[in-house]
C-alpha cells in the first residue's frame, strides 16, 4: 500500500482503539452523554472504512471504460459518509430526548473521564496527522476523516467538561443535554464534508490562486503562439485537469506548435502535481484578441 493508503488504514485501527475506550468511559460512568461520545465513534470506524476502500479505489489506473481514472470516487466516499453520521446523530437525539424527558442520575468517576480523555488525546494527534498529510496529498476522504475526528475531538472536551459539571452541580438533564448538543454537532460536520465533496461531483474550477498561478505559466511559455484562451479547469482527487486552446500562426510548422506544447505542459507539470493538460491548436484565423496571449 502506498502512503495515502496505509494512512487510511491506520484510522481503522485507530478508531477501533478509540471506540474501545469512549465504550469504557460510558460504561464506567452511565452518562448519557459519553454513550453520545462512543456512538459517533462508530461513525469514525465507518468512516476510517469508506475512505480506505475510495482511496484504494481511486489508486487503480485508467482503463477502457474509465479512461481518466477513477479519482472521483473519493468524493462519492466522502457523500456516503455523511449518511451514517446523519443517523448516528439522530441515534443520539432520540437518547437525548428520552434523558431529557426523564433524567437519571450517573457516576461521573475519574477513571471514566480520565480514559474518555484519552481516547480524546488519541484522536487530536490523529486527525492532525489526517488533514496535514490529506492536503498535502489532495486526498478528499482523508481530509473529511480528518475533520470529521475534529468535530470529535471538540465535541469530547465539550462533554467532559458537561460532564464534570453536571456532577459537580446534580443538575442530572446536563448530561442529556450535552448529547443533544453532540448531534447537532455531528449534523453539522456531516453536512460540512457533504457539501464539499459535492463541489468535487460538480466539476468545480480550481482555487483562484491556483487558476491565476496557471494563467502566468501558459503566458510565460506560449512564446511564439499568439494566444491561448478558452481556458477550463477541475479537479477529481489528486488530478487537476487543465485544458485550453493554443492559436498560432498559420505557416508555423506542426512540429514547433508541438514543441511550445510541451513546453507549457512541462511548466505546469513542474508547479501542479498530477496535473493532465490538453491543449487544442488552432490557426491564427482562430484568435479572439490581437497581438496577445490571453486566457
Amino acid at each position: 500500500m502506498d502512503r495515502i493508503q496505509k494512512l487510511a488504514a491506520g484510522s481503522i485501527a485507530v478508531g477501533v482503539a478509540v471506540l474501545g475506550l469512549k465504550y469504557a468511559a460510558y460504561l464506567l460512568t452511565g452518562s448519557i452523554a459519553l454513550y453520545s461520545d462512543a456512538l459517533e465513534s462508530i461513525i469514525n470506524v465507518v468512516t476510517a472504512v469508506v475512505a480506505l476502500l475510495a482511496v484504494r479505489t481511486s489508486a487503480i489506473p485508467a482503463d477502457a471504460n474509465h479512461p481518466y481514472g477513477h479519482h472521483k470516487v473519493e468524493y462519492f466516499s466522502a457523500v456516503i459518509v455523511g449518511v451514517p453520521i446523519v443517523v448516528a446523530a439522530l441515534a443520539i437525539l432520540r437518547e437525548a430526548y428520552f434523558g431529557i424527558m426523564a433524567p437519571k442520575p450517573f457516576t461521573a468517576s475519574m477513571e471514566g473521564l480520565l480514559v474518555n480523555g484519552l481516547a480524546s488525546v488519541i484522536n487530536a494527534g490523529w486527525c492532525w496527522m489526517l488533514i496535514r498529510q490529506g492536503r498535502r496529498s489532495r486526498s478528499p476522504p482523508l481530509v473529511a476523516d480528518g475533520k470529521h475526528l475534529l468535530t470529535d475531538v471538540v465535541s469530547s472536551i465539550g462533554v467532559l467538561f458537561g460532564v464534570g459539571l453536571a456532577a459537580a452541580t446534580g443538575w442530572a438533564i446536563l448530561d442529556p443535554a450535552l448529547a443533544a448538543l453532540v448531534a447537532l454537532n455531528i449534523l453539522w460536520s456531516g453536512w460540512a464534508v457533504m457539501r464539499e465533496s459535492v463541489g468535487g461531483l460538480m466539476d468545480e474550477a480550481v482555487p483562484e490562486n491556483t487558476l491565476g498561478r496557471i494563467r502566468e505559466l501558459i503566458s510565460s511559455q506560449a512564446e511564439g503562439a499568439l494566444e491561448a484562451h478558452d481556458l477550463r479547469t477541475r479537479q477529481a482527487g489528486k488530478v487537476t485537469f487543465v485544458d485550453f486552446h493554443l492559436v498560432v500562426p498559420g505557416e508555423m510548422a506542426v512540429s514547433a506548435a508541438h514543441d511550445i506544447c510541451d513546453r507549457i505542459e512541462r511548466a505546469l507539470l513542474d508547479e501542479v502535481d498530477d496535473a493532465l493538460v490538453t491543449i487544442h491548436v488552432e490557426p491564427e484565423q482562430k484568435a479572439k484578441h490581437a497581438g496577445t496571449v490571453v486566457l
